[in-house]
This record gives structure tokens, C-alpha cells and sequence, in this order.
């Protein structure tokens, strides 16, 4: 049977492909095509709808020649995409541009209507005509011409950073609902088990081809726990490159042979490795990418931190919501009669603000527009967190006055460097009256 791991990465594929949905378009717009002439004996039609041979083949021969033009006009957007996203925005970003669903009912839809019109040409002769079909291939053009203003339109504005940061932080806001939904169910607790761990031996089990861990199936590796009557431990959180031969998952308690013996192949089968993160279940994934476009942004190449600072709104809306959540270094994962089966590592509130700000603040130290948004970020942090979550908020604030301090050696331009400001500059100093 298939692995767990094995039908994550086929999942992976076919939601980044984008020529699967337009060959089932391709397939479709055949089938359609039988279907239209099959119903032309059956349908009466207007006679403004009929259509001389030679009308029909020039009208079905201009669609099949439009239709090709088309897909290669949204294959060049395409390359213009990956350009720009390389260059100047984050490479991380083009998973989900990949994944996009508008894009795929393009060219799903081209493809289908060359496939209709094209099966339809090639049925004309001098005694029978398609009409219906004929008719509804001009309905699909005029469908298609739709699809692709509204597809110019959303990439046109959703190319902007700014636009790319929301759909990211919307992203990153998801998995941390599903996150609070499973400790809502009680199935997943903050911490290490407070159980012991199982006596006896402890048995590692390897990755042989390595990768970067791109999920886990946590419900799969519990049940085996639970059917093996062990605790397993995974060595590494989802989004770690795991080297070949590396560690994956400790079995703690069960015996390497005889009755108790788990297969290897069966663990290894619940962890997806891939070339690269997914931010399937890695929220941390997408402060990653959002972080790539506001660095991007303060290159000298690009030179432009008004974009980072509105980077840095989506960041904050994310911190915040990262905030409100009870993070842990460690997660345990218990049965259906609460014994301990599974624990899985994770990322602390403290990582999760480094990955945020650490870059940003070294690459925009002599950037007085991103030193003001910085220190207006913290300090609304500060304001809306939990006590438990401040210490590393200030310690991120001393990192960043000692960063001002060495970019800014004027007073007066220090000073000016000092002031939270919202929109970097130009919001008006420090936080409004309450």
C-alpha cells in the first residue's frame, strides 16, 4: 500500500502542477464535443443559429488558432511571474503562487475550448454541420476572454508585496487555528509528557534518502504508538532538513525484535521529506517568506523600505496572533484512554520573534522609516501580549536600540530614529491617545 508520506508528496505535486487541470480540461472539451454533436439530432435550433459549412470550419479553425494563442500568452505571464518573484520578492513565494486556483481554471478553460472546437472541425462536412457546437464553442471563447481579464486583473494586484504579504499572513493565520482547534479537543498538550518515558531499550529509526520535513502524519504515528504500546519521539519539528542516515523518530519502549517490534518502514512512512518546506504545517513557513520580501525590499539593489514597513504590518497581525497561542518547545500527543504516544518539538514564542525581526533589523538598522516601525511593532506587542511573552519582546527592543545606536550616531538623527511610528514616517509620533 501507500505510504502516508508517499500521498502527501503526490498531494504536494499535484496542487503545485499546472498541467493536470488543464489536460482534464483538455479531455473534458473532447467528451464535450460528442456530447454537442450527439444532442444536434435531438435539438431543434433557431435558424439564426445554423451555419454554412465554410462559416462553421472558418469560425472553429479561428478559435482553435486564438485558443493556442492564448495559453502561450498566460505561459509568458507566467515566466514574468517567476522573474519578478526571484528577483525582487522571495522564490519561497512561488509554492502558492504554483497552487493557484484561477490560474488553473485559465488555462483548464483554454485548453478545453481548443480541445471542443478542434474535435468539432474535424466533423464538418459538406452534408453536416455542428451548429449547437458551433454556437457553444463561441460561448467558450466568450467564457474564456472573461477568465482571462479577471486573471490579468487579480495578478496585476496581487503581485504588489504588499498584496503577497496578506495571502501569506492569511496562510500562516490557518494553520494556527487548526493548531488551537486541536488543543481545543484535548488531543494535543503543551509540553513534555509528565509521565516517564517507557523503560527498556530505545530504538532510533533513520531517514535513508533525507529532506526537509514537510509534514507529519500525527494521528497515523499515534495509533502505531498506541497498537505498539510505545512512546515515540520525533527528532526533528516540520521544517528541519533531516541529512541522509539522520535520526527521524526514537521509539522509546518497544523492543527492537519479537512481538513488540515496530517497522521501521511503517514510521518513516508517516513523515513527508521533500526538497524544500511546505507550509502545509509550518506556520513559521510563511514568517519565512514574509521575511524574505521585506530583506528583498532593503537590498541595495531594491532600496525601497516602504515596502518593508508594509511587510512588517502583516508580520505584526501575525506575531500577535502567535502571541495568543500557549507555545512550546515540545508537544505531546496522547490516546483515546490519555496515555502519552507521540511527542512532536516545536517552535517557542522566542523563535518565532527572532525569525520575525531578527533580518529586518540588521538589514534596516540605517533605515530610520524601518527603525520607527520596529520599535512602534514592539511596542504594541507589549501592550496586547500576555506577561509570560514580554521578556523576549524587550530583549528585542535592546537588540534594536543597540542597533540605532551604532547606525545613527548623530543625536538628532538618533533621536528621530527612536520614535515608534506606525507607518514609518509620517504617522505621527508614538502610539495614539487611549
Amino acid at each position: 500500500m501507500m505510504s502516508w508520506a508517499t500521498a502527501f508528496r503526490l498531494r504536494q505535486y499535484a496542487k503545485a502542477s499546472l498541467w493536470i487541470i488543464p489536460l482534464l480540461g483538455l479531455v473534458l472539451g473532447v467528451l464535450l464535443a460528442d456530447a454537442a454533436v450527439w444532442l444536434e439530432g435531438m435539438i431543434q435550433l433557431p435558424e439564426h443559429w445554423r451555419y454554412s459549412p465554410s462559416t462553421a470550419s472558418s469560425v472553429l479553425s479561428t478559435i482553435v488558432g486564438a485558443m493556442v494563442a492564448l495559453l502561450g500568452f498566460v505561459v509568458t505571464i507566467g515566466i514574468l511571474v517567476v522573474q519578478q518573484a526571484t528577483g525582487t520578492l522571495s522564490p519561497r513565494y512561488m509554492r502558492l503562487w504554483y497552487r493557484d486556483r484561477l490560474q488553473k481554471a485559465v488555462l483548464a478553460t483554454f485548453t478545453g475550448t481548443f480541445a471542443f472546437a478542434f474535435s468539432l472541425l474535424r466533423l464538418i462536412e459538406t452534408d453536416f454541420v455542428p451548429n449547437l457546437g458551433v454556437t457553444l464553442a463561441g460561448t467558450a471563447v466568450a467564457v474564456s476572454l472573461l477568465l482571462l481579464l479577471i486573471y490579468l486583473n487579480r495578478f496585476i494586484h496581487n503581485l504588489r508585496p504588499v498584496a503577497i504579504a496578506a495571502l501569506v499572513s492569511g496562510a500562516g493565520r490557518r494553520l494556527l487555528e487548526r493548531g488551537l482547534a486541536l488543543q481545543a479537543k484535548g488531543t494535543l498538550s503543551a509540553g513534555e509528557p509528565k509521565e516517564p518515558l517507557p523503560d527498556g531499550p530505545v530504538t532510533l529509526v533513520r531517514t535513508e534518502r533525507g529532506g526537509a520535513v514537510q509534514g507529519i502524519n500525527a494521528a497515523g504515528l499515534t495509533a502505531a504508538a498506541e497498537r505498539h504500546d510505545c512512546v515515540l519521539v520525533l527528532r526533528h519539528p516540520v521544517g528541519d532538513f533531516v541529512p541522509p542516515g539522520a535520526a527521524l523518530v526514537a521509539v522509546h519502549g518497544a523492543s527492537p525484535d519479537g512481538h513488540r517490534a515496530i517497522d521501521h518502514r511503517e514510521l518513516t512512512g508517516y513523515v513527508a521529506l521533500g526538497v524544500e518546506r511546505t507550509i502545509e504545517q509550518d506556520p513559521a513557513f510563511a514568517l519565512r517568506i514574509l521575511v524574505d520580501v521585506a530583506i528583498r525590499a532593503l537590498s541595495p539593489a531594491v532600496n525601497d523600505p516602504t515596502t518593508a514597513v508594509q511587510v512588517l504590518n502583516h508580520i505584526e497581525a501575525m506575531l500577535h496572533n502567535i502571541g495568543r497561542v500557549e507555545l512550546h518547545r515540545v508537544y505531546t500527543l496522547r490516546d483515546r484512554r490519555g496515555h502519552p504516544r507521540l511527542v512532536v518539538p516545536g517552535r517557542s514564542w522566542e523563535d518565532f520573534l527572532q525569525l520575525a525581526l531578527t533580518e529586518i533589523r540588521e538589514y534596516g538598522a540605517d533605515s530610520t522609516q524601518v527603525c520607527r516601525r520596529l520599535r512602534a511593532l514592539l511596542q504594541g506587542l507589549l501592550g496586547a501580549l500576555p506577561e509570560r511573552h514580554l521578556p523576549p519582546v524587550r530583549a528585542q527592543l535592546t537588540l534594536l536600540d543597540e542597533a540605532v545606536a551604532q547606525a545613527f550616531t548623530d543625536p538628532a538623527r538618533r533621536a528621530t530614529a527612536l520614535i515608534p511610528d506606525r507607518q514609518g514616517i509620517g504617522g505621527g509620533s508614538g502610539e495614539a491617545p487611549a
